[in-house]
């Protein structure tokens, strides 16, 4: 419940306590928040035994912590009656990362290779730097640009 709390931030909170209480009625609060607490765990537990009862004997084995999405799949996933662990350890996500990289690669090999394949498979090569015209040479006209 209190897993994120450091020790630091625990003495604080002592330290606190004392100053807005008093070292006299910190006991008497301590155990009336104990208290308490015992007694909503109690409630809860009362609670989860009637819905339990009133669900039937099919459901003894039911835990409300499997109504948590990530605890449920969990669950599920540590079952493996679905073959669920077969699909995963079918599929490694490194190799077909590698698969890809390598096809980027040699793709990207090919077009800089020549200007040929490019000109002919239509794609232009972004890195190279454009031609300059000459004094008396007009610069390309592209219709498309117009």
């Amino acid at each position: 419940m209190f897993n994120d709390i450091g020790p630091l931030e625990l003495l604080t909170l002592v330290v606190l306590a004392v100053l807005v209480f008093g070292p006299d009625k910190l006991p008497k609060m301590i155990q009336d928040v104990t208290r308490t607490i015992r007694k909503i765990r109690e409630f809860s537990e009362s609670a989860k035994q009637d819905i339990r009862n009133e669900l039937g004997p099919e459901f003894k084995d039911f835990e409300f912590e499997d109504l948590n999405p990530k605890t449920f799949i969990r669950k599920q996933l540590d079952n493996d009656h679905l073959g669920l662990k077969e699909i995963r350890n079918g599929f490694d996500l490194k190799q077909e990362m590698a698969e890809v990289t390598d096809a980027v690669q040699g793709r990207e090999s090919e077009s800089s290779s020549g200007t040929s394949s490019a000109a002919a498979g239509g794609a232009v090569d972004m890195t190279k730097k454009p031609e300059k015209p000459g004094p008396d040479e007009r610069p390309p006209f592209d219709a498309d640009a117009t």
